[in-house]
């Protein structure tokens, strides 16, 4: 046996826990649930082949699929731009030359550090109606604050609030880009005599569009899987009145309280497709607004 066969075999032996885990609890489970889309089954009983029939009986029966389509895309439409906004904005701040910087970004970045279960059950505590932390100033000066998780029309926005809670991260990175910006592009804007507005728009902008396509990216995939805070915060029934059935609850109820493993594998197959189109798109698209330093894309 050659020396570069016995390091090839050593090689695949020390790899070989990894490749196991990864063939058995990536690549099976997926080749798998892709089975199951076009079965009816429970998880105990043999699948019995359906066909396109959970497919169909998505988009043509079953309302309460739309209303949990429409509210996540609802969500990640408004959330994702805000975001992006008040990431940006207080990134700028935050760069800002003041006394206790230090200080003022590590408050930002707190909120990132609390996990998912303690900050949705602190949530609900303080956007509780009447008694709630929230509802205090209200309080004080006669008024009767909005009733937050407990009624359709603020329940959603609540959960807006709550994600632009947790940008810290995500200022991080703008603060990183920021910090890149070569100092003679400013420099240079000073010479022609731009003011602070075009400095912005003409380098500090463009400089900073790949951490933008990275944040606009992650936060897609995230918002389409956005699961665990409105599941601890609702219970998983999506109250009130489904406002808060987001895709990724409605999927999980399928599987592990109807047990309807087939159906809710054809929600997870539509779910990554739908993710795959649009993050391809945000890719394609930017070529066109996506400006790198070192003139590649």
């Amino acid at each position: 046996m050659s020396q570069g066969t016995r390091h090839t075999i050593n090689g695949i032996l020390f790899a070989s826990p990894w490749i196991f885990g990864l063939l058995a609890f990536w690549i099976y489970p997926t080749l798998a649930s892709a089975y199951y889309s076009f079965t009816k089954y429970n998880g105990v009983r043999n699948p019995q082949w359906t066909g396109f029939a959970n497919y169909l009986e998505l988009f043509l029966e079953d309302e309460e699929f739309l209303t949990a389509i429409w509210n996540t895309v609802y969500f990640a439409g408004v959330s994702i731009p805000l975001a992006i906004i008040f990431a940006f904005g207080l990134a700028l701040m935050l760069n800002a030359k003041i006394r206790a910087q230090v200080v003022y970004r590590t408050i930002y970045f707190l909120p990132t550090l609390v996990p998912e279960v303690a900050l949705a059950l602190v949530w609900v505590f303080i956007f509780t109606p009447h008694s709630g932390l929230i509802a205090a100033p209200f309080r004080a000066i006669g008024l009767r604050g909005p009733c937050w998780l407990t009624c359709k029309e603020w329940a959603m926005p609540t959960l807006v609030l709550l994600a632009l809670w947790i940008i810290g991260q995500q200022i991080i990175l703008y603060l990183a880009g920021l910090q890149d910006v070569p100092q003679d592009l400013y420099d240079a804007a000073d010479v022609d005599g731009a003011n602070i507005f075009s400095k912005f728009r003409n380098v500090t902008l463009p400089m900073l569009t790949p951490v933008i396509f990275f944040h606009l990216v992650t936060s897609v995939i995230g918002a389409l899987n956005f699961f665990a805070i409105p599941y601890i915060m609702t219970g998983g029934t999506g109250f009130p009145a489904n406002s808060t059935l987001f895709y990724s609850i409605y999927l999980y109820k399928n599987a592990f309280h109807y047990l309807e493993m087939g159906y809710a594998s054809a929600m997870a197959w539509l779910l990554f497709m739908f993710t795959l189109c649009v993050t391809l798109i945000i890719f394609l698209s930017a070529r066109m607004w996506v400006f790198y330093a070192g003139g590649e894309e």
